[in-house]
């Protein structure tokens, strides 16, 4: 089938939030709010990409993912995946799409049941499945000497392992069921930097191997880098901006991307010219009460009258890739961070 594998269009989540009264006195009654955690997030996702999500903390690329998945009920928008309405799938549909959207969580241990040998984790996919369970066993002990444990590891017990090990045991058990859609929920932030680089390189060959999609959140932009083909930065559960992944590293046009970049350390400073460090004045606005127009304009060196009156679109503004900002103006050279 031709087109994208995953297509998002404009993905709204919403959760309910007891706070007081703004203005109101220790004693004031509690009102209702909302925090506004996606806010109309489009993408496309091709077969065999990678996409990576980068942002703060806190900016809703964890819930966008898990809106995506249908782990979480989205308020509003639409996902399809392969060309089925993840969202209007009924109970038996979403079984039947569950093997082929997998996830892979940042806490490798917390991920895992304690009680269960690891080939039991690995397996039990394929149990659910219906695969007999001597057949879904001696499967598991391939998918564990694939990701580089020893098969005879599987009758280990999570605690047994280190935490790069366990996060090999969650890709294993994510590939188990034969996906065409993997989303990686921070899956090296809890690394060592020599653990980290053995992951990444066995995702890399597992999606070459078997024509994966990934959708990769991370706040770490030198990783992203290493391992995407398109970039996505998200900022209060928003795209800012989007596009193939040298030119948002070379010639970011959003003055929040531009920020980013200019945070990540420089491996050879004295091979050119200094580069400036972008610092953001103030914190990220509340996503109970997040600002009018433009969400960045309280951080933003340039922000007009206009960003706070008109919600910039998600559209090329001459740079080659969608920009979210009225201002946007490519930057020159490279930003490069030698991952």
């Amino acid at each position: 089938m031709t087109g994208p594998l995953l297509e998002v269009r404009d993905l709204h989540k919403e959760f309910p939030h007891r706070g007081r009264a703004p203005g109101r006195g220790a004693g004031a009654r509690r009102h209702r709010a909302r925090v506004s955690a996606v806010a109309g997030v489009s993408f496309d996702l091709a077969r065999g990409e990678t996409l990576g999500l980068v942002g703060e903390s806190g900016c809703g690329k964890s819930t966008l993912a898990r809106c995506i998945l249908r782990l979480l009920e989205p308020t509003a928008g639409s996902v399809r995946f392969d060309g089925v309405d993840v969202l209007a799938a009924s109970p038996r549909q979403l079984r039947a799409l569950r093997p082929r959207l997998q996830i892979v969580f940042q806490d490798p241990y917390g991920s895992l049941d304690p009680r269960m040998p690891v080939w039991a984790t690995v397996a039990e996919p394929l149990v659910v499945a219906g695969v007999p369970r001597r057949q879904a066993r001696a499967r598991a002990g391939e998918l564990l000497d694939r990701v580089g444990l020893e098969p005879e590891h599987g009758q280990r017990y999570p605690h047994e392992f280190s935490t790069g090990q366990r996060q090999r045991i969650g890709v294993a058990r994510a590939l188990a069921p034969g996906p065409d859609l993997i989303v990686l929920d921070e899956p090296v932030s809890a690394l060592d930097v020599s653990v980290q680089a053995g992951i990444l390189n066995l995702l890399a060959d597992l999606r070459a191997e078997r024509q994966l999609s990934y959708l990769f959140i991370s706040h770490d932009l030198s990783v992203v880098r290493h391992v995407s083909d398109r970039v996505a930065v998200m900022y209060l559960g928003r795209i800012v901006e989007i596009g193939d992944g040298p030119a948002i590293y070379e010639r970011p046009s959003h003055p929040y991307t531009q920020a980013l970049l200019s945070a990540v350390p420089d491996p050879d400073p004295g091979a050119g010219p200094a580069r400036e460090r972008i610092v953001l004045a103030g914190d990220v606005p509340a996503p109970t009460d997040p600002p009018s127009g433009c969400r960045f304009r309280t951080r933003c060196w340039q922000a007009e009258e206009r960003c706070g009156a008109e919600v910039p679109a998600l559209v090329d503004r001459g740079s080659g890739h969608p920009c979210a900002c009225h201002l946007a103006a490519p930057v020159g050279g490279s930003t490069g961070d030698g991952a």
